[in-house]
Protein backbone atom coordinates (compact mmCIF):
# COMPACT_ATOMS: atom_id res chain seq x y z
CA UNK A 1 0.00 0.00 0.00
CA UNK A 2 1.19 3.52 -0.98
CA UNK A 3 1.97 5.06 2.59
CA UNK A 4 1.91 8.87 0.60
CA UNK A 5 -1.86 8.25 0.54
CA UNK A 6 -4.45 8.76 2.89
CA UNK A 7 -5.97 5.42 3.75
CA UNK A 8 -9.20 6.61 2.59
CA UNK A 9 -8.15 6.13 -1.34
CA UNK A 10 -6.36 2.47 -1.19
CA UNK A 11 -9.82 1.42 1.08
CA UNK A 12 -12.69 3.12 -1.48
CA UNK A 13 -10.41 1.44 -4.69
CA UNK A 14 -10.15 -2.21 -2.88
CA UNK A 15 -14.25 -1.77 -2.26
CA UNK A 16 -14.23 -0.64 -6.12
CA UNK A 17 -12.36 -4.44 -6.74
CA UNK A 18 -15.03 -5.92 -4.71
CA UNK A 19 -18.01 -4.59 -6.29
CA UNK A 20 -16.86 -4.64 -9.76
CA UNK A 21 -15.98 -8.48 -8.94
CA UNK A 22 -19.30 -9.34 -7.23
CA UNK A 23 -21.06 -7.17 -10.08
CA UNK A 24 -19.87 -9.43 -12.63
CA UNK A 25 -20.32 -12.13 -10.96
CA UNK A 26 -24.07 -11.19 -10.15
CA UNK A 27 -24.44 -10.72 -14.50
CA UNK A 28 -23.09 -14.30 -15.31
CA UNK A 29 -23.82 -16.27 -11.77
CA UNK A 30 -20.81 -18.48 -12.89
CA UNK A 31 -19.48 -19.65 -9.50
CA UNK A 32 -16.17 -20.96 -11.63
CA UNK A 33 -15.83 -17.86 -13.23
CA UNK A 34 -15.82 -16.17 -9.60
CA UNK A 35 -13.88 -18.86 -8.23
CA UNK A 36 -11.49 -18.02 -11.20
CA UNK A 37 -11.11 -13.86 -10.19
CA UNK A 38 -10.77 -14.28 -6.93
CA UNK A 39 -7.48 -15.87 -7.71
CA UNK A 40 -6.29 -14.13 -9.88
CA UNK A 41 -7.11 -10.88 -7.85
CA UNK A 42 -5.03 -12.75 -4.64
CA UNK A 43 -2.24 -13.74 -7.47
CA UNK A 44 -2.27 -9.97 -8.56
CA UNK A 45 -2.40 -8.73 -4.86
CA UNK A 46 1.10 -11.04 -3.96
CA UNK A 47 2.56 -9.52 -7.18
CA UNK A 48 1.64 -6.12 -6.28
CA UNK A 49 2.62 -6.64 -2.61
CA UNK A 50 5.93 -8.09 -4.10
CA UNK A 51 6.79 -4.68 -6.25
CA UNK A 52 7.18 -7.05 -9.18
CA UNK A 53 5.08 -3.97 -11.70
CA UNK A 54 7.71 -1.76 -10.24
CA UNK A 55 10.73 -2.76 -12.53
CA UNK A 56 9.67 -0.64 -15.71
CA UNK A 57 12.89 -0.74 -17.23
CA UNK A 58 11.77 -3.95 -19.55
CA UNK A 59 9.61 -4.53 -22.82
CA UNK A 60 6.72 -5.40 -22.82
CA UNK A 61 5.87 -3.48 -19.40
CA UNK A 62 5.26 -6.17 -16.53
CA UNK A 63 2.06 -4.28 -15.83
CA UNK A 64 0.84 -5.47 -19.56
CA UNK A 65 3.08 -9.04 -19.86
CA UNK A 66 2.00 -10.17 -16.56
CA UNK A 67 -1.25 -8.69 -15.82
CA UNK A 68 -3.77 -7.22 -18.07
CA UNK A 69 -2.86 -9.55 -21.02
CA UNK A 70 -3.26 -12.46 -19.29
CA UNK A 71 -6.21 -11.42 -17.56
CA UNK A 72 -7.92 -10.38 -21.20
CA UNK A 73 -6.90 -13.89 -22.64
CA UNK A 74 -7.93 -16.49 -19.96
CA UNK A 75 -11.11 -14.68 -19.61
CA UNK A 76 -11.65 -14.20 -23.61
CA UNK A 77 -10.60 -18.37 -23.47
CA UNK A 78 -13.15 -19.21 -20.93
CA UNK A 79 -16.31 -17.27 -22.36
CA UNK A 80 -15.89 -17.62 -25.91
CA UNK A 81 -14.78 -21.10 -26.42
CA UNK A 82 -16.66 -24.30 -25.16
CA UNK A 83 -18.67 -24.08 -22.50
CA UNK A 84 -18.32 -20.54 -21.91
CA UNK A 85 -20.48 -19.95 -25.03
CA UNK A 86 -23.58 -21.14 -23.15
CA UNK A 87 -22.57 -18.76 -20.12
CA UNK A 88 -22.96 -16.01 -22.22
CA UNK A 89 -25.75 -16.75 -23.36
CA UNK A 90 -27.19 -16.94 -19.70
CA UNK A 91 -25.49 -13.50 -18.96
CA UNK A 92 -27.76 -10.91 -17.61
CA UNK A 93 -27.75 -8.19 -20.14
CA UNK A 94 -29.18 -5.40 -17.74
CA UNK A 95 -27.28 -6.43 -15.12
CA UNK A 96 -23.85 -6.32 -17.21
CA UNK A 97 -24.55 -2.90 -18.48
CA UNK A 98 -25.34 -1.51 -15.08
CA UNK A 99 -22.18 -3.00 -13.87
CA UNK A 100 -20.42 -0.47 -15.73
CA UNK A 101 -21.60 2.25 -13.18
CA UNK A 102 -18.46 1.03 -11.57
CA UNK A 103 -16.17 3.37 -13.82
CA UNK A 104 -17.66 6.22 -11.95
CA UNK A 105 -15.92 4.90 -8.74
CA UNK A 106 -12.93 4.13 -10.57
CA UNK A 107 -13.11 7.69 -11.86
CA UNK A 108 -13.52 9.25 -8.89
CA UNK A 109 -10.30 7.34 -7.73
CA UNK A 110 -8.10 8.14 -10.39
CA UNK A 111 -9.07 11.60 -9.35
CA UNK A 112 -8.17 11.15 -5.88
CA UNK A 113 -4.67 10.17 -7.21
CA UNK A 114 -4.29 12.81 -9.61
CA UNK A 115 -4.22 15.31 -6.91
CA UNK A 116 -2.00 13.43 -4.56
CA UNK A 117 0.32 13.45 -7.72
CA UNK A 118 0.08 9.31 -8.25
CA UNK A 119 -1.38 9.03 -11.70
CA UNK A 120 -1.41 11.38 -14.70
CA UNK A 121 -3.51 14.06 -15.81
CA UNK A 122 -4.16 11.96 -19.13
CA UNK A 123 -5.97 9.35 -16.23
CA UNK A 124 -9.16 12.42 -15.78
CA UNK A 125 -11.72 14.43 -18.21
CA UNK A 126 -8.71 17.47 -18.27
CA UNK A 127 -6.70 14.90 -19.61
CA UNK A 128 -8.98 14.06 -22.33
CA UNK A 129 -10.15 10.43 -20.66
CA UNK A 130 -14.04 10.66 -20.81
CA UNK A 131 -14.46 7.05 -19.78
CA UNK A 132 -16.75 8.67 -16.85
CA UNK A 133 -19.52 8.56 -19.74
CA UNK A 134 -20.23 5.32 -19.66
CA UNK A 135 -19.86 5.30 -16.34
CA UNK A 136 -23.00 7.57 -16.00
CA UNK A 137 -24.96 6.48 -18.76
CA UNK A 138 -24.65 2.92 -17.84
CA UNK A 139 -27.82 3.44 -15.04
CA UNK A 140 -30.13 4.80 -17.49
CA UNK A 141 -28.89 2.20 -20.49
CA UNK A 142 -29.55 -0.60 -18.13
CA UNK A 143 -33.16 -0.13 -18.51
CA UNK A 144 -32.92 -0.84 -22.04
CA UNK A 145 -31.09 -3.65 -22.02
CA UNK A 146 -34.23 -5.67 -20.03
CA UNK A 147 -36.12 -4.71 -22.86
CA UNK A 148 -36.81 -5.97 -26.42
CA UNK A 149 -37.42 -4.30 -29.73
CA UNK A 150 -35.10 -3.76 -32.44
CA UNK A 151 -34.56 0.03 -32.07
CA UNK A 152 -33.71 -0.61 -28.26
CA UNK A 153 -31.32 -3.55 -29.33
CA UNK A 154 -29.04 -1.18 -31.63
CA UNK A 155 -28.95 1.34 -28.94
CA UNK A 156 -27.79 -1.16 -26.59
CA UNK A 157 -25.20 -2.27 -29.21
CA UNK A 158 -24.08 1.19 -30.28
CA UNK A 159 -24.02 2.29 -26.29
CA UNK A 160 -21.27 -1.33 -26.05
CA UNK A 161 -19.34 0.15 -28.89
CA UNK A 162 -18.73 3.96 -28.07
CA UNK A 163 -18.15 2.51 -24.49
CA UNK A 164 -15.69 0.23 -25.73
CA UNK A 165 -13.43 2.65 -27.61
CA UNK A 166 -13.92 5.71 -24.17
CA UNK A 167 -12.11 2.43 -22.91
CA UNK A 168 -9.42 1.98 -25.57
CA UNK A 169 -8.69 5.61 -24.95
CA UNK A 170 -8.07 5.77 -21.68
CA UNK A 171 -5.74 2.31 -21.97
CA UNK A 172 -3.60 3.90 -24.33
CA UNK A 173 -3.68 7.36 -22.47
CA UNK A 174 -2.42 5.10 -19.35
CA UNK A 175 0.11 2.62 -21.45
CA UNK A 176 1.66 6.06 -22.69
CA UNK A 177 1.85 7.91 -19.54
CA UNK A 178 2.95 5.11 -17.39
CA UNK A 179 7.30 4.65 -16.64
CA UNK A 180 8.09 2.14 -19.13
CA UNK A 181 9.86 2.05 -22.28
CA UNK A 182 6.67 3.05 -23.76
CA UNK A 183 5.94 6.28 -22.39
CA UNK A 184 5.85 8.76 -24.37
CA UNK A 185 3.53 11.46 -21.65
CA UNK A 186 3.76 12.89 -17.91
CA UNK A 187 7.32 12.34 -17.58
CA UNK A 188 6.67 15.43 -14.48
CA UNK A 189 3.46 13.37 -13.20
CA UNK A 190 3.24 9.89 -14.54
CA UNK A 191 1.28 7.18 -13.52
CA UNK A 192 2.79 5.99 -10.95
CA UNK A 193 0.14 4.53 -8.36
CA UNK A 194 -0.78 1.26 -10.37
CA UNK A 195 2.84 -0.03 -10.01
CA UNK A 196 1.67 -0.56 -6.88
CA UNK A 197 -1.13 -2.59 -4.50
CA UNK A 198 -4.00 -1.88 -4.80
CA UNK A 199 -4.25 0.10 -7.38
CA UNK A 200 -1.92 -2.53 -9.69
CA UNK A 201 -5.87 -4.22 -9.69
CA UNK A 202 -6.77 -1.70 -12.33
CA UNK A 203 -5.31 -2.80 -15.33
CA UNK A 204 -5.21 -6.78 -14.16
CA UNK A 205 -8.96 -6.60 -12.46
CA UNK A 206 -10.93 -4.21 -13.03
CA UNK A 207 -10.05 -2.97 -17.01
CA UNK A 208 -10.10 -6.62 -18.41
CA UNK A 209 -13.66 -7.24 -16.48
CA UNK A 210 -14.89 -4.02 -18.18
CA UNK A 211 -13.62 -4.72 -21.80
CA UNK A 212 -14.95 -8.10 -21.28
CA UNK A 213 -18.50 -7.42 -20.69
CA UNK A 214 -18.65 -4.90 -23.48
CA UNK A 215 -17.61 -7.89 -25.78
CA UNK A 216 -19.87 -10.24 -24.09
CA UNK A 217 -22.92 -7.66 -24.57
CA UNK A 218 -21.20 -6.98 -28.18
CA UNK A 219 -21.54 -10.99 -28.96
CA UNK A 220 -25.04 -10.88 -27.50
CA UNK A 221 -26.48 -8.47 -29.54
CA UNK A 222 -24.88 -8.99 -32.70
CA UNK A 223 -26.50 -12.44 -32.86
CA UNK A 224 -29.56 -12.60 -34.95
CA UNK A 225 -31.30 -15.54 -31.93
CA UNK A 226 -31.07 -13.18 -28.97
Amino acid sequence: MMLELPVYVPVLFLLTVIISIGWFYQATKSRSLLLMLTGWTVLQTILGLLGVYQQTDRLPPRILAFGFFPALLILVLYLFFGKGKRLIAQTNLSTLTGFHSIRILVEIVLLLLFYYQMTSIYMIVEGHNYDILSGVSAVAVALVAGQTGAEKKKLLLWWNIVCLLLLFNVIARAILSTPSPLQRWAFEQPNLAVLYFPFNLLPTVIVPLVLVAHLIAIKRLTNKSV
